[in-house]
């Protein structure tokens, strides 16, 4: 898991983003750069990362379903997930 404070952070941005998206559109679209740059480095969202939303690990992250390999194969095994089953030929 995660320490706290890294998924409290990523938390603390994704609000950041989801306030200012509407300005940041707008101030695209008319070409204003300066004032891009005048709005918080947070506020862009190429600065989130992905994380598993069960355990906060960053890496191996499949968007499709919002976990990390690790948490998937568990879910997948149990029989968690529909329509993913372990391969066998």
């Amino acid at each position: 898991m995660a320490r706290k404070s890294l998924l409290a952070r990523e938390a603390k941005r994704r609000k950041v983003v989801e306030k200012y998206a509407a300005i940041r559109k707008e101030l695209k679209e008319n070409g204003d750069y300066e004032g891009l740059q005048k709005l918080p480095k947070n506020a862009s969202p190429v600065r989130l990362k992905n994380r598993c939303t069960m355990t906060g690990r960053s890496r191996g992250y499949y968007r499709k379903f919002g976990i990390s390999r690790l948490v998937f194969r568990e879910m997948a095994l149990k029989g968690e997930i529909p329509g993913i089953k372990k391969a066998s030929w």
